[in-house]
């Protein structure tokens, strides 16, 4: 993968926006370098054109010129529509670009993505990222690279902008694998906060005082002490979606049913957070998984609605957790991907990942 000469990067694209997408272009541009951005909704891209990004019209337009180009979408169907559609990245970039996904996607799409590009004479790797919205805002992110260090070495200095951490897996793939291992870890640990703070209050205690005892022994986690709180406050704003992390414990199971093996956490997990975008959650942050615990009126006050879990289950329709409405018949869920989608199919974009 790696180029014998050094690379001269003097443009850099940046795909997708979002929560986190955009801290993340915001560094790079404090670093020095001049950044070229799209987004589906331009509002959300807006505050870096102001700041004197230039804005592009699409993925193509974006990469068109850029030495570097990354990307920071929803699901894993962005992602392949971005790099493999007729007119995505793999074509539009061009000869010896570094193509690096920041999605938490497919590691069998991140092979691929990364097999088509060095066909074409180009270089892209997979680099899921976590450390939550705080971590994109100071620029202290944890990366998940599928890739050698050694061969990733022309764009560290660029990785190095919004990270403090950086961890190689050495093949492609290997980073959105580690980072679905990551993924169920986070998940189950919510599901046990959600539990441990309905015991709580359900038994009359303090709940934050539970909290302080979780933290000062072996019961804590990274999600009870950043998330946790946020629940007991009824502070649901998304820094990382609903909608998204249950596509990502959906893309986990996936892969253990290829590997034949059972994940009863991240399945559990995966239940009440389906339960949670059905009823109108999706778009909330994760912690928002602790309504599922209080009574309906306290549901209802925020904006989640159980009778449309009822209506789903009345209905013969259903859309999937990759964001597509497959109506009757099979379908193959968002851990996949097929890079055919026939006649009649409707991409439902999305503006980026949220903080994980």
């Amino acid at each position: 993968m790696q180029k014998g000469s050094p690379l001269q990067i003097n443009n850099v694209a940046f795909i997708g926006t979002g929560i986190m997408g955009e801290r993340i272009a915001g560094h790079l541009m404090d670093a020095g370098y001049k950044l070229t951005v799209h987004n589906r909704t331009r509002e959300k891209a807006e505050g870096l054109v102001a700041r004197g990004a230039r804005w592009a019209d699409s993925p193509a337009e974006a990469a068109a010129d850029a030495d570097v180009v990354f990307t920071m979408v929803g699901y894993p169907t962005d992602v392949e529509d971005v790099y493999l559609a007729t007119d995505g990245l793999i074509r539009a970039a061009k000869r010896g670009a570094w193509l690096i996904d920041l999605t938490t996607s497919s590691p069998q799409l991140a092979r691929d993505i990364h097999d088509a590009a060095e066909v074409e004479d180009k270089h892209a790797f997979d680099c899921p990222v976590t450390g939550g919205e705080q971590g994109a805002i100071d620029g202290t992110l944890t990366l998940i690279i599928g890739a050698a260090e050694k061969d990733v070495a022309p764009v560290m200095p660029l990785l190095e902008c919004f990270s403090s951490k950086r961890f190689f897996f050495d093949q492609p793939g290997g980073g959105q694998t580690a980072k679905l291992c990551n993924q169920v870890s986070l998940a189950s640990c919510m599901v046990g906060y959600a539990d441990a703070l309905a015991l709580a209050e359900q038994s009359g205690i303090d709940a934050e005082k539970v909290l302080e005892v979780m933290a000062s022994g072996t019961g804590g986690s990274g999600a009870s002490r950043t998330l946790a709180p946020k629940s007991l406050a009824g502070d649901y704003k998304p820094g990382f979606l609903a909608e998204h992390l249950r596509k990502d414990i959906a893309l986990a199971l996936q892969r253990s049913e290829d590997l034949d093996i059972t994940l009863p956490g991240a399945e559990t997990a995966f239940t009440l957070f389906d339960m949670l975008c059905q009823i109108g959650g999706s778009r909330m942050g994760t912690q928002a998984l602790t309504l599922l615990y209080q009574e309906e009126g306290t549901c209802a006050a925020a904006g989640l609605d159980w009778s449309l879990l009822e209506q789903g289950d009345e209905g013969d329709d259903h859309e999937c957790c990759c964001g597509h409405d497959h109506g009757d018949g099979e379908h193959e869920c968002c851990g996949g991907h097929g890079h055919h989608h026939g006649e009649g199919h409707e991409c439902h974009c999305h503006d980026g990942e949220g903080a994980e």
